[in-house]
């Protein structure tokens, strides 16, 4: 989200104060780090007040942990969208997905997956956001290996686990040495490990 939809959202008084805190807090968060952004900066794009902000989020932490779990609900919508474009065909669905993470990723601006870089920010065992980054990871980890059984590929769980290494490691390449190239190595990566999967290419590597 763009920093004058934000300053925009943030003076529409028709806008929930909840939603408004929310929507500025989500694009701060993202863009400069959960720990680089304070309370008086997401009320103050949200045009609002911390009484106001704190009547809403006890803490920043809860802030935090809503923020993820808002994230989250995206995330698990984006794979409803899957199903409805490519009814019936699973494979057309992983594709999709790997696309769009891919797409992603080449975009001016996207510093990857933000329940990732909150979990290297919030290494706290006991911090309010933790169980949902945890929970966040496993259903993602889940719906893909689940998505990868009903493709009918050879080892869905371990190509799960590869194509799920590879993004966590493309994120942490778009963040370390740039996004140059990265989209088109993803989809590549990607397509060769669905090969090594189909069950005639794992045959006659058996």
């Amino acid at each position: 989200m763009s920093a004058q939809s934000v300053a925009t959202i943030g003076k529409d008084e028709k806008i929930p104060p909840r939603q408004r805190i929310l929507t500025a807090a989500a694009d701060l968060f993202y863009r400069h780090g959960i720990r680089g952004v304070g309370v008086d900066a997401i009320a103050e794009a949200a045009g609002t007040n911390k009484m106001t902000l704190y009547r809403h989020f006890p803490s920043k932490d809860e802030l935090v942990a809503e923020y993820l779990r808002q994230s989250a609900r995206a995330t698990d919508a984006g794979w409803d969208e899957l199903k409805a474009l490519h009814p019936g065909d699973p494979l057309a669905q992983l594709r999709a997905w790997l696309k769009d993470m891919a797409d992603h990723m080449g975009e001016h601006g996207d510093r990857g997956c933000p329940v990732a870089n909150a979990a290297i920010e919030l290494p706290d065992a006991n911090h309010p956001a933790r169980r949902v980054i945890e929970e966040c990871k496993r259903s993602q980890r889940r719906r893909l290996a689940e998505l990868c059984r009903s493709t009918g590929l050879s080892e869905p769980d371990l190509l799960a686990d590869e194509l799920n290494l590879m993004l966590e490691g493309a994120r942490v390449t778009l963040q370390s040495v740039g996004r140059e190239g990265l989209s088109v190595r993803i989809l590549r990566m990607s397509e060769a490990l669905i090969a090594a999967h189909t069950p005639e290419k794992a045959a006659r590597n058996a």
